[in-house]
């Protein structure tokens, strides 16, 4: 394969990327922080969600939010599998931490008690 062949196959990699998809991710990016801006403002001050469970829905959101950025903008959802795994793997790992970390911090704070 000459380079210009390679060179043509990925630009077509990234191909699907219209402006019709940067718009559409848009608006679901947009919907997105909708959801979460009626959750903070409405649901949650009349007491129909409590501040945890907010909390958990925000995160939920958050990473929802994330992917859409990481996957179009930052081009990771064209990419190879590999590269997609030496971001997911670590990250992964770094929420299974952060979990345990609080997991561990609450069971020695009732020790303490």
């Amino acid at each position: 394969m000459s380079a210009d062949q390679q060179n043509i196959a990925h630009h077509d990699e990234h191909g699907s990327m219209t402006k019709k998809k940067i718009w559409g991710v848009f608006w679901v990016l947009l919907g997105i922080t909708a959801i979460e801006f009626f959750i903070a403002l409405v649901l949650i001050p009349r007491g129909v969600l409590s501040h945890p469970v907010g909390n958990i829905i925000y995160i939920g959101l958050t990473l929802l939010k994330a992917f859409y950025i990481v996957a179009y903008f930052m081009h990771l959802k064209f990419e190879k599998l590999g590269l997609i795994y030496s971001i997911i793997v670590p990250l992964i790992f770094i929420i299974f931490f952060i979990v345990w970390m609080l997991y561990e911090g609450n069971f020695w704070m009732h020790i303490r008690l």
